[in-house]
């Protein structure tokens, strides 16, 4: 958009058919009677809440090289913050700026709540289908816990069903290194929902990448954690009907218990297990911490 050895100017770009084009095809957010401004890019930040966290390097330089050739031809669409714009829609187009080095940009002001503007983002990124699943995932988590809105208020909003939202947010319920995996692309989505009964977090990283090692399909993933589980409940019912055992495991975390001054809890699994220390506050936390270094 800048005039400066960077294409076309403002002017000559933003034409009746290029609005048209955006209104139809970048952004169902603009009408004929929105106001195109040019300004500081330094005075645009972006949203905080905005879905997308992740923004592939290689698009962004293919997105910049485009900028370069023929200037920004959907403007980025914000609100106002103080003394600066927050965006809405348009993070990418507006990184792709600050690569170019560009010193202003296109924006269209818009009068939106918090809610609004994270409903468009969310939206129009869905569309495109520019957010992995966790994504997606965290920003029904923001509807949730900032907004209030319960599965059925978000589905509605996204236009979604209400089963789909649940099975989103079910994927953060992963170990957080599997969730990365999801982000990258290397576990489908249907091989992350696969991993949520495992509640062991180190057993669910193990098998995630089991299946990225050995490729193996998302039937497979699914036969695989149905059989663990299955093996994992007939050696808790051993122990549970073992008395000696029991009350062996009963006796060592009563002891560590007094020993930590916390609650003790072992779960045993065969050939091994996991001793899990309980704790309420930062500063038992650091109580536990001082302790354990003495040791």
């Amino acid at each position: 958009m800048i005039k400066k050895g960077l294409g076309k100017g403002l002017g000559a770009l933003i034409k009746d058919e290029n609005l048209q084009a955006v209104n139809n095809n970048e952004n169902n957010n603009i009408d004929f009677n929105d106001k195109i401004l040019e300004v500081d890019i330094n005075k645009i930040q972006p949203d905080k809440t905005q879905p997308r966290k992740v923004f592939n390097d290689d698009t962004l330089e293919e997105l910049a090289l485009s900028i370069k050739n023929v200037g920004i031809i959907s403007p980025i669409i914000v609100k106002k913050k103080g003394n600066f714009y927050e965006i809405i829609s348009g993070e990418r187009r507006f990184r792709a700026a600050k690569k170019l080095k560009l010193k202003k940009v296109p924006i269209i002001i818009k009068e939106y709540d918090d809610l609004t503007s994270l409903e468009v983002s969310l939206i129009e990124n869905i569309q495109r289908e520019n957010l992995n699943p966790i994504e997606e995932a965290l920003t029904y988590k923001v509807f949730q816990e900032k907004f209030n809105l319960n599965q059925e208020e978000i589905a509605e909003k996204v236009g979604k069903n209400r089963a789909t939202i649940a099975n989103a947010i079910r994927l953060l319920k992963l170990d957080s290194r599997v969730q990365n995996f999801v982000i990258e692309l290397r576990l489908s989505q249907g091989h992350a929902r696969a991993l949520i009964p495992i509640e062991d977090l180190d057993l669910q990283f193990e098998i995630a990448e089991k299946i990225i090692e050995e490729q193996l399909s998302v039937r497979q993933t699914e036969e695989l954690v149905k059989k663990m589980l299955e093996q994992q409940k007939k050696e808790e019912k051993i122990i549970e009907e073992d008395p000696v055992k029991k009350q062996l495991y009963l006796d060592i975390s009563k002891q560590l218990n007094e020993i930590l001054g916390t609650k003790v809890n072992i779960k045993n699994n065969k050939n091994k297990g996991k001793i899990e220390i309980e704790y309420y506050s930062e500063e038992e936390l650091d109580r536990l911490y001082c302790l354990f270094k003495k040791l």
